[in-house]
């Protein structure tokens, strides 16, 4: 079994930090280690996010929905992925999506309060954090762009950018397509055509009420495209 040096060494917020500093950290850090089985939900939505959270190993499944229904989007999450850091500090600390463990999954928490204390404690952990959360401010920019340029496809990229995370797998989102052209306020016709436009380039599936993403990468890369 990896000791927690290991651990904490192969996660995203502690990347480039020295040994001697992760034992510091270590030393004077409370570290909860969770084990949960498949199927058991591990965030409620509206949960108030009060530690950073790790998923060490396993998978959960997150789920975001429309409050009505109409929409929803799924994403899974796997080893060495952070969870919603953006959500650990600001005016809004609740979490806008459930989750739900796909498999027995190990979760590292560390409260609010401590995780602090990390942060001031040496530099390298503030840029780590601070990179993290400005990959999702930056998302914003791209929207903006994606939304005055009036293409659907760009549209349903950003949808999906700002959504779930890089490292995302089995995304898909499920909303009836005759309700997906109202919500988008596109003709029926215009959203097929989009559809079909990226099914044909591998980047999706689709089928009247669901939408999976095939290449998150792919899809990502045309905000970035005209």
């Amino acid at each position: 079994m990896d000791s927690i040096f290991d651990i904490l060494l192969s996660l995203p917020l502690f990347n480039g930090v020295d040994s001697e500093r992760i034992h510091n950290v270590v030393g004077t850090t409370k570290f909860h280690f969770l084990k949960f089985p498949a199927g058991e939900e591990i965030i409620s939505r509206g949960d108030r996010c009060d530690h950073i959270v790790f998923i060490l190993k396993g998978k959960v499944n997150f789920t975001i929905k429309s409050d009505s229904a109409r929409f929803s989007l799924t994403y899974t999450l796997a080893d060495q992925s952070v969870v919603a850091p953006e959500h650990l500090f600001g005016m809004s600390t609740a979490y806008p999506f459930s989750a739900v463990t796909v498999e027995p999954t190990s979760i590292l928490q560390i409260a609010k309060e401590d995780y602090l204390k990390i942060l001031n404690s040496d530099r390298i952990f503030l840029i780590n954090y601070l990179n993290a959360l400005s990959i999702n401010a930056q998302t914003n920019v791209d929207g903006i762009l994606s939304m005055t340029s009036g293409d659907l496809l760009r549209r349903i990229a950003y949808w999906v950018k700002t959504i779930t995370r890089q490292n995302s797998q089995d995304i898909t989102i499920h909303c009836r397509l005759r309700d997906l052209h109202t919500i988008l306020n596109v003709q029926r016709s215009t959203l097929i055509s989009a559809l079909d436009t990226l099914a044909d380039l591998h980047i999706i599936d689709y089928t009247n009420d669901t939408i999976s993403v095939i290449s998150r990468r792919d899809l990502v890369s045309l905000l970035s495209e005209g």
